[in-house]
């Protein structure tokens, strides 16, 4: 008798072309998204839908964009619109611009759901191509975004109000250290006795607060129940203004669920020069940290010289949401073909 163990075992089939996404996710997924807009409708909201493809980026340190070019978009000198020192153009990493565009335009109450995209981010929560909702509201101040936000992630998922504090007052209690007052030096320390990191990794005290709360806080919030952390210290406001009541914070708000990041919010900033003063600093950091500068001028600082009203405004990442709704683990779980399937 021949030896079995002598013969080719038969190939597995190919999966690659199958989502990764079971059908029962993909359903839930559907009725979340139809949730969202019911409430965004009920509301009084309008859908808008803005270029995906812009001349014009968000200037931001940690989030580098996909880059196209005229010439691989097949733009010409006339049909490329304005012309700029470059030819660069960007998959956009958020609505922002675009929809504060038409803040300015007049729109008083805009959502929209769709793709944003953001070079190098692969991981279990992390893929290049991804779904945000995103939303705007003329009026509103912080704690008017921060009560809109609560309802509409109680509207998707039914999770009830979220849990509200402030960066000062979580990083302090689960540190024992006053984000505000402390130095670098007494935060490379801490850092040192409780991450796997080098005291002398950086001299910058904002770097060593984004990695004590990213790597020691973060993972400790909203467990069971969504928690937003709001009054961001003022040099990681991006785009949200500072506060009236305390200069050394921003008017920024993030939502987190069982240690995971969902939505980062703003009192968006409004005043058109200091956007650009903020632009430089960014750029400045992108080029000391290796990486190319970003437009700093753009479409939405002249819709802000021509007047931005007083809103807030929120991104809400669709794939983390439906990951935190179904207990799901990765992002692949949650939507249909990943960057490693696309």
């Amino acid at each position: 008798m021949a030896d079995d163990s002598s013969r080719t075992q038969p190939k597995q089939p190919c999966v690659q072309w199958a989502s990764t996404a079971s059908v029962e996710t993909l359903t839930a997924r559907g009725q979340l998204v139809w949730r969202l807009r019911r409430f965004f409708n009920e509301h009084n909201f309008i859908e808008v839908h803005t270029p995906t493809i812009c001349r014009h980026t968000v200037v931001d340190r940690h989030i580098e964009p996909v880059w196209l070019s005229a010439e691989n978009l097949g733009l010409s000198a006339e049909t490329a619109g304005p012309a700029r020192k470059d030819s660069s153009w960007f998959l956009q990493t958020s609505p922002e611009f675009a929809m504060k565009r038409l803040v300015a335009s007049g729109m008083q109450a805009i959502y929209q759901i769709g793709p944003a995209y953001r070079a190098t981010e692969v991981g279990h929560k992390h893929n290049i191509e991804f779904t945000m909702l995103e939303w705007y509201r003329v009026g509103d101040d912080q704690a008017a975004g921060i009560q809109l936000l609560g309802e509409v992630i109680d509207a998707a998922v039914d999770c009830g109000q979220p849990n509200v504090t402030t960066y000062r007052e979580v990083f302090t209690q689960k540190t024992g250290l006053d984000p505000v007052i402390a130095t670098a030096t007494e935060l490379s320390a801490f850092a040192g006795g409780n991450l796997d990191v080098d005291s002398d990794w950086t001299a910058e005290k904002d770097e060593w607060l984004n990695l004590i709360f990213s790597q020691l806080i973060e993972p400790t919030l909203g467990i069971g129940r969504p928690t937003v952390i709001s009054n961001y210290p003022v040099n990681q406001a991006a785009l949200a203004r500072v506060s009236d009541e305390d200069s050394e914070t921003a008017e920024r708000f993030e939502l987190f669920w069982n240690g995971v990041e969902l939505a980062n919010g703003y009192c968006e900033l409004t005043d058109a020069s200091e956007l650009e003063s903020r632009n430089r600093r960014v750029n400045a950091q992108r080029i000391e940290d290796g990486h190319r500068p970003l437009p700093e001028d753009s479409f939405l600082l002249d819709a802000m010289r021509a007047g931005l009203p007083a809103c807030s405004g929120c991104a809400v990442g669709i794939d983390r949401l439906v990951m935190a709704a179904l207990g799901q683990d990765t992002i692949d779980q949650v939507m249909p073909f990943p960057i490693q399937r696309a």
